[in-house]
């Protein structure tokens, strides 16, 4: 028997799993001004009216979109991605060419400077730039997605707007600084802190994984003003130079993948910054970064449709001309049905971004559920088609390009593109979190006719209102779920050939609302505890709307691409397997005895199965603390030579 300790470290105490709550519930948008499809979806109502016609750009946007796309190439054709992987740093020339074509400014409005592209000619160039290196898309993205860009031309007011962004569009880079070493996505425990000192404010505080954080001469800061009389305090968006004493960029980090990327660890020491330069108001910095993200999410489905494109170029050449066993690898089964799934859901992943991208740009809709799906899809369906385009490529597909290269053969970097991909799961906000957060949008309705029912601090009156609230929706919603189009014969022929894909849509939309409510009705308020069923109502619900997207947009480009008919019917067909399977989990899973396990694991049972492999260093903490005050390392901030 093992004798072999294994120490484990108290979780740091902060605020309560209701304090948490609120906070985040505080931060969210609740007014529902415009229609979703989304929300719809999950309601049990496929409203196509909503998504058909297929959006499309208008004659002026098109024009110039594609005709900045054109500056883009050129500039990509450029762009020496091997040199920035193997340096690990983006080049002085690389900055200085993307400026020249107004790349940090490409959503930034003419008025100010830009190019005032649209969401969906935005996504283009993003997805046209990570072709040529992922860090060097990556470092736009997170720029102008979340960067002074977005949140200054959203919310600022007319004086930041003439102060930053022609800034930023002349080629200025801008960082977001958010997560701390012990604030990830739970934003109550945020530690920054802003105090108000006269006509400013003193921020003091440690950043981590400032993406642009070395390189940046602008920042957006998130920090919390304390309370006092007259004013709630709360967590705030600053606008931040820089190059105000008191910054330190105290080390770039490294990562496995984007190695491009400049990231940093950033530490704010008694930083004046002007009352002047709070974006908004103060105590709604959340509410204005979950508001930004509402579009900023759709660069990195832009990046991962970008990613599986390749990888199907890939696919294709490398499976077309290997033979083996006298066939080419390609008509092997086994591998057809990997090129299937990589071809398929390259169609399905990009229709689900146009669509989402265009109603965007419309701004008709409410498209704070479908860019946050679309983002969760693309990201998670991104890394199997890269995962099956490893296993097609065989040995190849791990070794590296440089490898390849040597030995004469084509240089498909497919090792590094898996840990280029890898990060969007995790980017502005993890598939676990992006489960959670889009679940809460699906129980809206339910939450806001019940939710003093279940509440156990509502009043005995507020839960008999609740209750009369209750059984007026639910007698007139719930007959509604029983029947629809999708049990008609006929119905949807419009779309011809994919007329029974939306019929099962529709069909699998109410199957889908009745599973909500069931789940509500089971667990009532202990529904938010069980996040591996919500995590599959959400997963259901991205299905339905990538099925959507697809049907819709192969029928109103029958004309111009008929083989997208092909494929959104080879789309439909894999991800009605994927949803009959999630529908059966539901019910059918190990959760209980998961729950149970893990439970077990962190309260210190089973270690010995930790035993017979060397440790990890157990003398370390695994979230290091740190004390506010002046750093005592070197700044280690890159300076950029724009010529």
């Amino acid at each position: 028997m093992s004798t072999t300790t294994h120490p484990t470290t108290a979780p740091t105490q902060g605020p309560s799993a209701r304090e948490a709550r609120t906070v985040a519930e505080a931060a969210r948008q609740t007014e529902w001004t415009k229609p979703s499809f989304g929300k719809e979806l999950f309601l049990g109502r496929l409203r196509l009216d909503l998504i058909e016609p297929w959006p499309t750009p208008s004659a002026e946007a098109r024009a110039k979109g594609e005709s900045y796309l054109t500056r883009v190439e050129e500039v990509c054709r450029r762009i020496d991605g091997a040199l920035i992987e193997r340096e690990a740093r983006v080049p002085d020339e690389t900055f200085a060419a993307l400026a020249e074509i107004g790349a940090y400014g490409m959503k930034v409005p003419e008025s100010h400077g830009g190019q005032g592209l649209t969401q969906y000619y935005f996504n283009k160039a993003l997805t046209m730039i990570g072709s040529a290196s992922p860090a060097v898309s990556a470092m736009l993205s997170a720029h102008q997605s979340i960067g002074v860009p977005q949140p200054v031309k959203m919310f600022g007011t007319a004086a930041q707007q003439e102060a930053y962004l022609p800034r930023v569009a002349a080629g200025e880079i801008s960082a977001f600084l958010l997560t701390e070493p012990d604030v990830g996505s739970d934003p109550a425990r945020l530690a920054t802190t802003a105090t108000p000192d006269g006509d400013s404010y003193l921020l003091d505080g440690l950043k981590l994984w400032a993406t642009n954080g070395t390189i940046a001469s602008l920042f957006v800061v998130l920090a919390r003003v304390p309370a006092k009389a007259g004013s709630r305090g709360g967590i705030t968006a600053f606008v931040v130079e820089a190059d105000s004493p008191g910054i330190t960029v105290e080390r770039r980090n490294t990562f496995v993948g984007l190695r491009g990327i400049e990231n940093a660890l950033i530490r704010f020491h008694r930083v004046r910054v002007p009352a002047a330069n709070v974006v908004g108001q103060v105590g709604k910095g959340l509410k204005i970064a979950l508001a930004t993200l509402n579009t900023g999410r759709l660069s990195l489905p832009a990046m991962c449709v970008g990613a599986a494109k390749w990888s199907l170029h890939v696919a294709r050449g490398w499976a077309g001309e290997r033979v083996q066993w006298g066939r080419r690898v390609g008509d092997h089964e086994a591998v057809a049905t990997k090129i299937a799934f990589i071809a398929a859901t390259t169609y399905g992943m990009e229709s689900m971004l146009d669509l989402a991208s265009m109603m965007a740009d419309d701004e008709s809709n409410d498209i704070r559920i479908e860019a946050a799906l679309v983002k969760l899809y693309a990201s998670e369906m991104a890394w199997r088609v890269i995962d099956d385009l490893v296993q097609i490529r065989g040995g190849r597909g791990y070794e590296t390009a440089d490898s390849l290269a040597a030995r004469g053969e084509r240089p498909a970097e497919v090792e590094q593109l898996m840990r280029d991909i890898r990060i969007n799961r995790i980017f502005e906000g993890s598939t676990e979190i992006m489960h959670l957060l889009i679940a809460r949008e699906a129980v809206d309705v339910h939450l806001e006719v019940a939710g003093e029912i279940i509440d156990p601090e509502a009043s005995t009156r507020a839960r008999a209102e609740a209750v009369a609230r209750a059984s007026a929706f639910y007698s007139k919603w719930l007959p509604m779920l029983v029947v629809g189009a999708g049990t008609v014969p006929g119905s949807f022929r419009g779309h011809g050939a994919l007329a029974g894909h939306l019929r099962y849509v529709e069909r699998a939309a109410r199957r889908l609302a009745r599973a909500v409510f069931a789940g509500m009705a089971r667990w009532q308020g202990r529904l938010e505890y069980r996040q591996a069923y919500l995590a599959r109502i959400v997963d259901i619900g991205a299905e339905l709307f990538a099925m959507s997207a697809s049907c819709v947009r192969a029928t109103a480009e029958k004309d111009s691409n008929p083989d997208g008919v092909e494929l959104a019917a080879a789309f439909c067909e894999q991800a009605r397997v994927r949803v009959d399977a999630l529908f059966d989990a539901l019910w059918h899973n190990s959760d209980r005895s998961d729950r149970h396990l893990a439970r077990r694991v962190l309260d210190g049972h089973h270690t010995g199965l930790e035993d017979g492999v060397l440790h990890v260093a157990d003398d370390l903490p695994w979230v290091a603390s740190w004390e506010p005050g002046p750093a005592e390392v070197p700044d280690v901030r890159r300076r950029i030579d724009l010529g």
